[in-house]
């Protein structure tokens, strides 16, 4: 009885890993032989990892990640550009810490995503904030919240961000605004959270897409100082996994 009224005060503290580790210690003859200090070392130890799961499931929730992706599972074809060491490198997550930024380059279906999606998996789990968008996405939230009154708290939700995930970068010519738009969002960020930016053009075609020389001058200072560049080769990813799907079906 004395054990039921501990697990029901754990629980309306909100101690529910320490309420379902007591509970499996009292059914589970093998914790008998442990001391106090062993038994309330693995109370503690439930409740710590169950809330550290509870964050990053909150953390993953939040990035919105495109693909379920993993550094474990990226593909080192050689041929694809991909250097295993840079990319493990990457996966300590240093450059989160130091405010720099990644940008993976790279033709259509060559991998940028998943990579990108990858890194951003791997900061959640390191403790980072992070969230992915897509570039066409980012901008008309930017538009509509110039709109509605929520710019400025959208900049700041943003600028808070440790890693932000921009994909499909520079799909196309900025517009006036869309340019002043992506100025005002990198320059809140500089040096004080990280950028990861996917898309096809190479940095040195950014100037011409950006337009405005010197919006596009202060645009690529903040984001190209400090960087880390990953520059995708091969033949479609997409293209490939294909074929072997059609492969499989045709035995």
């Amino acid at each position: 009885m004395l054990t039921e009224q501990t697990i029901d005060k754990l629980q309306a503290m909100n101690l529910h890993g320490m309420a379902e580790a007591l509970d499996r210690q009292r059914s589970d003859g093998k914790h008998a032989s442990l001391s106090f200090e062993e038994r309330m070392g693995l109370l503690v130890d439930h409740e710590w990892t169950q809330r550290e799961q509870r964050k990053l499931d909150r953390r993953l929730k939040q990035a919105k990640l495109r693909h379920d992706a993993a550094l474990e599972d990226v593909d080192y074809t050689p041929g694809r550009g991909l250097d295993r060491q840079v990319v493990l490198s990457l996966g300590s997550c240093s450059w989160i810490a130091e405010h720099q930024n990644v940008i993976v380059s790279g033709s259509t279906g060559t991998g940028k995503s998943y990579l990108a999606c990858a890194l951003a998996e791997r900061a959640c789990r390191k403790g980072y904030t992070a969230q992915y968008t897509r570039m066409p996405r980012l901008l008309q939230e930017l538009m509509v919240a110039r709109g509605d009154g929520s710019y400025s708290r959208l900049l700041t939700r943003l600028a808070k961000l440790d890693l932000l995930v921009i994909d499909d970068w520079l799909l196309s010519p900025l517009k006036e605004t869309e340019r002043r738009d992506l100025l005002e969002l990198v320059e809140d960020r500089a040096e004080r959270g990280s950028t990861l930016l996917a898309g096809q053009l190479p940095v040195k075609s950014w100037h011409e897409v950006i337009g405005e020389a010197m919006v596009a001058d202060a645009i690529l200072d903040r984001l190209v100082h400090r960087s880390h560049r990953i520059a995708l080769k091969g033949p479609s990813q997409r293209e490939s996994r294909s074929a072997i799907k059609a492969a499989e079906k045709s035995k």
